[in-house]
């Protein structure tokens, strides 16, 4: 009897697991549909349609979440302002670049300039990305640049009135980040607050841009007491040579 026993349990055992297994699958599924099934934001209550590209895809499976969705298209629009102050700040470096200029420094500090704002547009196109939204360089949005505002100041302008457009556009587009920043912080309301994106913010662009506006201020304030002068030429000259080494 026991050698029975032994030669068909083998035989039984796997059979009852895979029943088992069966079962216990069966249950999980039928607990995860009543739980999730009324919840349509929920990516596991759509799996079927909101992964594959069908109706209903943008609204589940995706990395939205947080408050982000609120703060997107001041995102977008954040963009577009630094795209276009960079190429403010490319058309001032060209201009201290001409023969009639020839003014090194100031061609230097508008080029970094251009670059850092290029650069700030790559970093939030990629935040954008990464958090789930598309950005649209085709969509208006207010009209972006300081500088090109209203009635457009010629670009083509003396050393001074250059370093005050450039404080000008960079308090400008500190405002924005700050618009961004107050929109996504709202504690009294939690739909709109994002600590990730806030944070964001506040490390890539208003700790450099409060450091830019500084720096920037104190060149304006230092130039404009050195061309206060009958003939300022050697005063910007040095002035120039000097922003070279910065």
């Amino acid at each position: 009897m026991y050698a029975f026993v032994v030669a068909i349990q083998p035989e039984l055992n796997p059979r009852f697991l895979i029943n088992m297994k069966a079962f216990v699958a069966v249950t999980l599924a039928t607990l995860l549909a009543v739980v999730y099934g009324a919840d349509v934001d929920v990516c596991h209550s759509s799996v079927l349609t909101a992964c594959d590209g069908r109706e209903g895809g943008e609204v589940a499976c995706n990395s939205l979440h947080g408050g982000f969705k609120h703060a997107e298209r001041d995102m977008q629009s954040y963009v577009n302002s630094q795209l276009a102050t960079s190429y403010d700040y490319l058309l001032l470096s060209t201009h201290f670049n001409s023969y009639q200029k020839h003014r090194p420094g100031f061609e230097k500090l508008f080029k970094e300039l251009s670059d850092k704002a290029w650069d700030n547009a790559v970093n939030l196109i990629k935040k954008i990305t990464q958090r789930g939204g598309v950005t649209n360089l085709n969509e208006k949005h207010e009209i972006p640049s300081t500088i090109s505002r209203g009635k457009q100041p010629s670009l083509e302008v003396d050393e001074l009135h250059s370093l005050a457009l450039a404080l000008d556009s960079e308090k400008k587009l500190a405002g924005d980040a700050q618009r961004i920043h107050r929109r996504i912080s709202r504690l009294d309301k939690e739909e709109h607050y994002d600590p990730e994106v806030s944070h964001f913010i506040e490390e890539k662009f208003l700790e450099e841009q409060a450091s830019t506006i500084r720096k920037l201020s104190g060149y304006a304030n230092d130039l404009a007491k050195l061309v206060s002068v009958p003939d300022p030429s050697l005063s910007v000259y040095l002035f120039d040579e000097y922003l070279q080494k910065q």
